[in-house]
């Protein structure tokens, strides 16, 4: 893909007292984490969504972001200045940043929800929601594909509700 490199999204910048980014949402999505003075994480309990299994070993997760860097390369942050890539990569505020099994989020990779999906179906309407909430802040565009893979998969929102 002509241009781009995840050098161009500064991640996992400091967010004070010792913690980068990737720290930050392993305690936020963890359970009784515990870490050091400076940060680094000694233990806790994550559960990854995307797969429905259960770690105690933090090295055993991936900070997925729910649009991948490359996948917003494509919609629109080429146009961007690495200042505003590197907020996008380490965005804590919008439902961009998720701790998940690296396996998992190697098999994403950089794809789109038009050619990947979380295993665990019952995900599948959050992660709709979070990838066009993420989307339509940043104001990155949206392929047909993709939209109609999204359509189908808000349509398992209103099956689990009832």
């Amino acid at each position: 893909m002509a241009g781009y490199s995840r050098e161009k999204f500064p991640h996992w910048i400091s967010q004070g007292d010792g913690c980068d980014t990737r720290d930050t949402v392993l305690k936020r999505d963890g359970k009784d984490v515990k870490t050091t003075q400076d940060c680094k994480i000694t233990s806790g309990s994550w559960y990854s969504v995307y797969d429905k299994k259960s770690f105690t070993d933090p090295g055993d997760l991936d900070i997925d972001h729910t649009v991948p860097l490359a996948a917003a390369w494509r919609s629109g942050a080429k146009q961007w200045t690495d200042e505003k890539r590197s907020e996008f990569a380490n965005d804590l505020t919008r439902p961009q940043l998720i701790a998940v099994s690296a396996s998992s989020n190697r098999a994403k990779g950089d794809q789109t929800p038009a050619q990947w999906k979380p295993t665990n179906t019952a995900y599948h309407c959050e992660y709709a929601q979070r990838w066009i909430a993420v989307k339509a802040f940043w104001k990155l565009s949206v392929t047909e594909k993709e939209k109609s893979v999204l359509q189908e998969m808000l349509g398992t929102c209103r099956k689990q509700s009832s």
